[in-house]
């Protein structure tokens, strides 16, 4: 089972077991909440299934603010957790700031990036521009219009990394497709701005926007919902979304966070550290959600065009470039 315990509620706030020390694994969800529908969701679902076929229990915490992260991190490992798993690019900086106090305890972070990983860290990434570039592909397939958006979340290297790998799948199908890229804004909150991501699609919409492809964190449940709305289709991310508007989410991008997380539970106290796990296509760490609520939207042409793509992408046959390779996309000017 899963252990609650906010940090901020006084002397008493992390008091596991009247002070005594613990060795479950502690996971600390990034802003947006750990039911986003989207990536901490993920995050959760992964905690989750280790505990269930464990009996385990694992500590964890939503973040209310960005003050928050460093005490997260020194409270749980104080409190003898390990691992300390962290989702979200923001917690790199914590991690790097907090780790060698605590050489005992293993620590996980997910999406970030240090230029020097200490001994007792794992940073976990994945190649998002991959299975984007298979939604691209699909996007454009589906489009009536040969016009298609992208919605971002907060305007960082890594969602461009998501929207570069989009926008060359649908190139790939489509060279005169247009993609229109909009970016729901520069702080954290803009995970978690459903009112600006529906105001974003609409504006996609009114500039011939079909398909719209989210990639948003909790402001991507605006996204979907107005899409389904106006009639038009989206696709979901990290997340398997496809059932949060059955028959009209053409797919969803999956990012295997689940797996990062339940894997590196599962490792525990042996869980390998000191560099970088990269999960791509080959890995099954990224990829496209087939299921019934999307069934009737993708054909057997379309999923076999996909498939062939992606196994040229796992083969090396084809290469999707990424966003960080030169900081441009060849296919979208942001």
């Amino acid at each position: 089972m899963s252990v609650m315990k906010k940090i901020l509620g006084g002397a008493a706030a992390l008091a596991l077991s009247a002070g005594a020390l613990v060795a479950d694994p502690a996971i600390i969800f990034d802003l947006g909440g750990k039911f986003d529908k989207s990536f901490n969701e993920a995050a959760f679902n992964g905690a989750q299934r280790w505990a269930d076929e464990t009996g385990g229990k694992f500590f964890e915490i939503e973040l209310q603010s960005e003050a928050q992260r460093e005490q997260a991190l020194r409270r749980f490992a104080e409190a003898g957790a390990n691992p300390i798993i962290t989702t979200g690019f923001a917690f790199a900086t914590p991690v790097e700031a907090v780790a060698p106090d605590y050489p005992d305890t293993k620590f996980v972070n997910i999406d970030g990036w240090m230029p020097e990983v200490p001994a007792n860290v794992q940073m976990i990434g994945f190649q998002e521009h991959q299975g984007s570039y298979l939604v691209g592909m699909l996007a454009a397939m589906a489009s009536k219009s040969g016009t298609v958006g992208f919605i971002g979340g907060m305007d960082i290297p890594l969602i461009r990394h998501f929207g570069c790998g989009f926008a060359q799948g649908v190139k790939a199908v489509n060279p005169d497709a247009t993609v229109i890229a909009n970016m729901t804004g520069t702080t954290p909150s803009a995970w978690n701005d459903p009112v600006k991501g529906s105001e974003l699609t609409k504006a996609q919409i009114s500039q011939g926007a079909d398909v719209v492809f989210a990639a948003a964190g909790g402001t991507g449940v605006g996204v979907l919902q107005t899409a389904a709305d106006e009639g038009i289709l989206s696709i979901g991310v990290d997340s398997n979304q496809n059932h949060l508007h059955a028959g009209k989410v053409l797919t969803s991008m999956l990012k295997r966070v689940d797996v990062a997380v339940y894997d590196s539970m599962t490792a525990g106290a042996d869980l390998e550290t000191g560099g970088f796990t990269t999960l791509g296509l080959a890995e099954d760490g990224v990829g496209y959600a087939m299921d019934e609520n999307n069934a009737s939207l993708v054909t057997a042409e379309m999923q076999a065009a996909v498939d062939d793509a992606k196994a040229k992408i796992i083969s090396g046959e084809l290469e999707v470039v990424a966003y960080y390779a030169n900081d441009s996309c060849p296919a979208l000017d942001f």
